[in-house]
Formats: C-alpha cells, structure tokens, sequence
C-alpha cells in the first residue's frame, strides 16, 4: 500500500470515527466497557478526538504534499548519446537532475562553483548509476571570466551539447557584488546564465533538436525589473525583491530566447520546481528562530519536495517526448502555465536582453542571440582537467 493510499485511508477513518463519536450509539457501550469509571466525554476529550484531529490533519498534509510535488516523472525515455550541461549541479536539485539524466545513459557535465563538491558529487552520480561519463567542471556563475573559459572549454573538447539545464542560483542572500559589479542575485541567477547560453548557441545549434531550461520560480510573479537601477545601486537593498526581480528575468529570457532562435531546432523552456528543500533557502532565515524551528518545521517539512522530487520537472522538460518542439513556454512543476503579466511584457523582454548583452559583453562581439554568433574566446581554460572522451 502506497503512503498516498494509506494518508486518504487515515482522513477518512478520522472522519468516520469522529462522526460515530458524536452520534454515540455505535462506539459508547464499547467505551463504557474498557474505561469503567470514567465519563463518556471525558474519553473522548482527553483521547479519541485529539488522535482524530491528528489522523485527518496528517492525512490531509500528505495528500496536499502528493498533489503540490507531481511526482516523478512520467516519461521512461534515455538519452544515450547526448551530452547535457547542468550548472549548479553538486547539490540539492541540479546533483538530482545529474543523477537522473545519467541513469538514463546522458554524457552528464556538471558546471560548479566548488570544485571540491562537485568531484565529490560526480564520483557518488558514477558510482550510483554506473555511468562514467560523468564530469566535473568548474564554473563560477558570479564570474564572467569564469563562464567565458567554462564556454570555450566545452565548445572545444564536447562534439555536441543537446540539453543545457540552467539550475544554478542564489536566494535572499546579503547585499554583494559580483566579481564583476553586478547584484549577486541578479548576475548568478541571470546575468550569468544569459551569458553561458550564447556562448553555447552555436554547440546547441549544431546539435538540433536541442533545449535549453531555465529554473524560475513562483516568485517572479512579484518581481520588477528596475531598468534605472537593477544593481541596487540607488536605493535601499532589499533581498527579497533582488531575488524576484532575476526570476522574473529568467521568465523573460525564456520568452525572448525561444523568439529569437525559432527554426533553429533551439528550444527554451522555463519551469518553476515547487518548494524543495534545498541549501538554496539557507538565507530565508525560516529556521532560525526556536518558534520556526519547533513548530512551523514539522509541517514545511510535510509539504516540501525532496531535492529528489523537485529535479523531475527539470528531467521531464529534458527528455519527454511531448516536449518535443515546445519552446518558450512557462512551467509550474509539470504543468504548462500562463506566468504573471509582467513575464508577457515583449517590450520589457527585448530591453533585457539589449541591456543584459551591454553588460556582460556580448553586444560589443556582435553575439548575442543572432543566427550566426561572432568569434569565439580564445582565452587560456585555467586550472580545469580536459573532460575524456571513450
């Protein structure tokens, strides 16, 4: 018996229970058997209806975790012979995606920040799924020069790239700079996927039918994008709208990528997760208070997705046959949604992308986005090992 089965089960033997409780004639000379002595009422106060309360509550988390997760996913399809780029991929849901997409046969490269942890990752992916080609770069997503060597490495030494799955990401964390003066939250979790993804436009071009997927989240449905001042330069620093203001960005991306790559073969999708738990939230604070801990932890933990969970929306996107010449669309778990008004906006998703091309330097190469990109760069790949090939 599955656990959903035995959560609807439990709610609905509360249910039944409670109402034979009130009526009672059904339950009452039982009780008056085994608690002699003691008052009908008394029995049913002190015992019987707090474990139904629970029974259905309980039942009911599990049932609403079920929905809210949608669960594995459906597609079986494998991927032997293609090569999928996942940056952020040592931990939480992009480790997951790796682990995933190389039991289904994918030549998995793992872009990361820490090298350490992401060897050390790649060895457990190897390991677990008894697939060698698994492999650890180093990518760092809040570093241009860092995407650009991580680019060229993969463009010289992968004879394609079919999936490039933009995971990485930081949320709500304290006011920093990039290396290169960006806010952290809006040059890692766009400036710096903006940037990977034209450099490997002509990889994925030449590898068509390809996709690329970019994790938003639900958050981008209150985010802005302050054109005057996206740094956070001018005004107070405030986190949280820094973090919806990138998802709101990776939304617009999508829409604008996928607009500009029709008949390519290019697909560009975007998918919100749902709520997993991951290191991501370790800045939301949700647990550092002895009240949140103690009593608002059991139930999150009820209603999050594990890490395990929470990449099958990024492996459906990946692999499933009916994704198969979709693109530019918005994904609430599995379910294509319509995103907030504001990810529709066609004159804010043009600026974005000319304004996000002047910064990372792409409009001054003639790149970004357009059918034929410029010169590639031919700066030296600095303290990476060469990815074998067998």
């Amino acid at each position: 018996m599955t656990l959903k089965t035995c959560a609807r089960n439990l709610v609905v033997l509360s249910v039944v229970l409670s109402n034979e409780l009130e009526k009672n004639t059904v339950v009452k000379p039982v009780f008056d058997g085994i608690f002699s002595g003691q008052h009908y009422s008394e029995v049913m106060s002190k015992y019987i209806l707090p474990v139904s309360v629970f029974g259905t509550v309980f039942g009911a988390a599990v049932l609403l975790k079920n929905h809210v997760t949608g669960g594995p996913c459906p597609s079986k399809a494998t991927i032997k012979g293609k090569t999928v780029v996942i940056t952020g991929a040592n931990t939480g849901i992009g480790k997951e995606t790796a682990r995933e997409l190389a039991k289904r046969g994918g030549r998995i490269i793992m872009g990361c920040r820490d090298m350490e942890k992401c060897e050390t990752a790649a060895k457990e992916i190897r390991g677990k799924t008894l697939n060698p080609h698994v492999y650890a770069c180093q990518l760092d997503l809040a570093s241009v020069k860092s995407i650009r060597e991580f680019a060229e490495r993969i463009k010289q030494e992968e004879e394609r790239v079919d999936v490039l799955i933009n995971n990485a990401g930081v949320m709500r964390c304290p006011a920093g700079k990039t290396e290169d003066g960006f806010d952290m939250q809006f040059g890692v979790n766009h400036l710096g996927h903006f940037l990977l993804t034209n450099l490997l436009l002509d990889k994925l071009k030449e590898s068509a039918p390809s996709r690329v997927i970019n994790l938003a989240s639900l958050a981008h449905i209150v985010g802005k994008i302050d054109f005057e001042d996206l740094n956070w330069e001018k005004k107070k620093f405030d986190t949280k709208q820094a973090y919806c203001q990138s998802k709101l960005a990776n939304v617009l991306f999508t829409r604008e990528l996928a607009k500009r790559l029709q008949g390519t073969g290019i697909t560009v999708n975007a998918v919100h997760p749902g709520v997993v738990a991951t290191e991501l939230g370790r800045h939301t604070g949700l647990h550092q208070s002895q009240f949140s801990s103690s009593v608002l932890s059991p139930f999150f933990s009820l209603l999050v997705k594990s890490p395990e969970l929470g990449a099958q929306p990024s492996v459906y996107l990946a692999v499933s046959e009916e994704m198969e010449g979709v693109t530019g669309r918005y994904y609430d778990v599995m379910t294509e949604k319509e995103p907030a008004p504001l990810a529709l906006d066609e004159e804010a998703a043009r600026r974005l992308w000319e304004v996000s091309s002047r910064l990372v330097g792409l409009e001054e190469e003639g790149q970004s986005g357009k059918s034929n990109p410029a010169t590639e760069v031919q700066s030296k790949v600095a303290q990476t090992v060469p990815v074998p090939r067998h």
